[in-house]
């Protein structure tokens, strides 16, 4: 069984007791929890291997990708913007980009971009590793792009594009890209674009061996439904997921900046960063509360689950999974099955951070169990 280090309050015994025995029933290979409660840190727990090749041990430092738990920071950061009035949520994208708008996109606002309504989810070309790392040229493509839907009349998970997106209207306005601003904003142990001391200790990402037990929340049916979708080259949710395609193992994916989906951070970090969030540290109230509030809601057409989103972050539905006392909570999960939350009524700020990848599009039971314990501690 693998040890679990680190610093637990009394009260939260219960969510030591779910990650210790996430190791001992082989659901967890190497990964790290932090809960927040009113503020002050109640659970700072990590365990297991950081590295299956080597053997290399998770410490209490280790730093691991995120995957989509990325995009709740990079709106984050949009948000800023919105709160210091840079920009206004019903401005046209094209008032500050007028490049993108062309080919149907010229009533998109900065709100469809944060909601997923602007029909941008996929990249109609070939992109690869390399020119991911240039923010630039990235907003570029998607500026010449038509969209896949008349913005603002659905709205699909841009699972990629979104973070070129909101980090070009991030640049635009502060001249940085999104990956220095958020460093220089919210925290130094949140990188976006990971430089290569931190790359050199992260996690490594690993699948779960044949046999290993699965740990996925939603029906069988819906399962069936994505995984038909997904082995279809020309389906929205392959398009959207796996183009630009990489490993996330990859130095140059890991330090290249990826602002959807490639943020290398620690559990720590992370729920420190939504522990700001809800204490009016980063955003005022005002504009979180406005961000959390749901803008649309429904079957999502790219992950063709029903989902919910605010501005950037995502709300409990099936694609966001949460025990229903978590009603409240808003954030963002992350492929791998990773999850940053917040929840403004129970005070309490959870990040889970796992370096096994498991059940891509089904959930994770991993962090539903450690959330569901986190709030049986305060009920």
């Amino acid at each position: 069984m693998a040890s679990v280090q680190g610093q637990c309050d009394s009260a939260f015994d219960g969510v030591r007791e779910v990650f210790e025995a996430s190791f001992a029933d082989g659901q967890n290979l190497g990964a790290a929890v932090a809960v927040y409660a009113d503020g002050r840190p109640v659970v700072d727990l990590w365990g297991g291997v950081a590295d299956r090749r080597t053997g290399r041990a998770w410490s209490w430092d280790t730093p691991c990708v995120v995957f989509s738990c990325t995009k709740a920071v990079t709106s984050a950061a949009a948000l800023l913007l919105v709160d210091r009035g840079y920009v206004a949520l019903d401005d046209a994208v094209a008032e500050w980009w007028p490049e993108f708008g062309v080919n149907g996109k010229g009533g998109v606002t900065v709100e469809h971009l944060l909601t997923h309504q602007a029909g941008l989810p996929a990249f109609d070309g070939h992109v690869t590793v390399a020119q991911a790392a240039d923010p630039v040229a990235m907003a570029d493509r998607l500026a010449r792009q038509r969209p896949e839907w008349e913005p603002g009349s659905g709205f699909g998970y841009h699972a990629l594009t979104f973070g070129w997106l909101i980090g070009e209207l991030v640049r635009r306005h502060t001249g940085a890209p999104v990956g220095e601003f958020v460093h220089t904003e919210f925290g130094s142990d949140l990188w976006i674009g990971a430089p290569a001391g931190t790359i050199a200790r992260a996690a490594r990402i690993s699948v779960p061996k044949r046999g290993e037990p699965k740990s996925a929340l939603i029906d069988i049916a819906t399962q069936t439904r994505i995984g038909a979708a997904y082995a279809e080259p020309g389906s929205l949710i392959f398009r959207a997921t796996a183009n630009p395609a990489a490993s996330y193992n990859d130095p140059a994916l890991l330090g290249g900046g990826w602002p959807a989906a490639g943020m290398v951070t620690t559990a720590r970090a992370l729920a420190r960063f939504y522990r700001d969030l809800v204490h009016g540290v980063t955003l005022s109230h005002r504009t979180l509360d406005d961000a959390i509030r749901v803008r649309v809601r429904g079957r999502d057409r790219v992950l063709l689950t029903d989902s919910a989103y605010g501005l950037g972050f995502m709300r409990p539905a099936q694609s966001f999974e949460l025990p229903d006392v978590a009603a409240g909570a808003f954030g963002h999960p992350g492929a791998g099955g990773a999850v940053g939350l917040a929840d403004p009524d129970s005070g309490l700020a959870i990040a889970f951070v796992p370096n096994l990848k498991r059940d891509y599009f089904a959930g994770d039971r991993r962090a539903h169990r450690l959330v569901q314990a986190a709030y049986a501690a305060i009920a």
